[in-house]
């Protein structure tokens, strides 16, 4: 009975501190023994919750380094660190040649279809255009198509044509890398001088094709070529060995070819010429003249 009266005391007691029910003991797995009674004598020190788990460390914060043209190297820290992002992709922007290339075919078609000049327009079998390099850096100029020319739809193909390569191979340029045309896009009747009035209805569309292209360097061959690009009425002598300015291409001007077939002894005046100005350019010709 003491025993019994004990523990209806010691029950009290806590009842009376607020406790409502004692809590149920994990057996043991081997042997199923409840704990002794000294675990729940009322001066037991009341066991501690087991600290809580170490947290993981936050991820470290990325910084890179921009490397800046007017400054020292500023580091650049991101605003999170979230998880990379997918680029958008990239369309690669269309190469300026093939840009300038369809200008030209606009161009063209506009030329094929001109009758600015009845006499012109009545006489041709086909426009010549242009033909080269659309991003050439060298432009060459010529006067107007002759019959080689009328016929093939292409600048610079007959025996003026043929000589003006062997010029092109002894510069050590390439003709397919430069672009060729002329003042005028319509043969005259017998090759005759083009006339002014037909070099003015043609100017918008050199105008046009030397806009498209953008050369660094032009070559007028010839007098009609030099004359009419830079409006000036001085001889092709007087503006042989010097630099001019068409936008922020420079303009050399030379004999045109098919003078040289009738005066040989002027090819020497035309290399000297070419040396000029592949001289310009970076290139020192040592190759004989052609």
């Amino acid at each position: 009975m003491t025993l019994r009266r004990a523990l209806q005391h010691q029950l009290q007691s806590w009842q009376a501190a607020g406790l409502t029910h004692l809590p149920r003991t994990r057996l043991a797995a081997t042997g199923g023994e409840p704990p002794p009674a000294a675990a729940l004598a009322p001066n037991a020190p009341v066991a501690q919750a087991p600290p809580p788990l170490p947290q993981p460390a936050a991820p470290p914060v990325v910084v890179s380094v921009v490397e800046s043209s007017t400054g020292p190297a500023r580091p650049v820290t991101p605003a999170a660190n979230e998880p990379p992002r997918a680029e958008p992709a990239v369309v690669a922007a269309a190469p300026p040649t093939a840009g300038r290339a369809a200008q030209l075919q606009v161009l063209s078609h506009q030329v094929a279809a001109c009758t600015r000049c009845p006499e012109l327009a009545s006489t041709r079998r086909q426009t010549v255009f242009g033909v080269g390099d659309p991003a050439a850096r060298i432009v060459f100029i010529g006067e107007a198509p002759g019959a080689d020319e009328d016929a093939q739809g292409e600048p610079f193909v007959g025996k003026a044509g043929q000589l003006l390569n062997k010029i092109i191979e002894a510069s050590q340029l390439q003709r397919d890398k430069l672009y060729i045309c002329n003042i005028l896009k319509c043969r005259p009747p017998g090759n005759r001088t083009p006339a002014p009035p037909e070099c003015a209805n043609c100017r918008e569309y050199l105008d046009g094709q030397l806009a498209i292209i953008d050369p660094d360097y032009i070559v007028c061959w010839g007098t009609v070529a030099a004359q009419n690009l830079l409006g000036s009425t001085v001889s092709i002598g007087q503006l042989r060995r010097k630099f001019f300015r068409h936008g922020r291409a420079r303009v050399l001007c030379t004999y045109h070819p098919s003078y040289l077939l009738r005066n040989p002894a002027a090819k020497k005046d035309v290399w000297e010429d070419m040396q000029l100005f592949m001289a310009d350019m970076g290139i020192d010709l040592k190759t004989p003249k052609p």
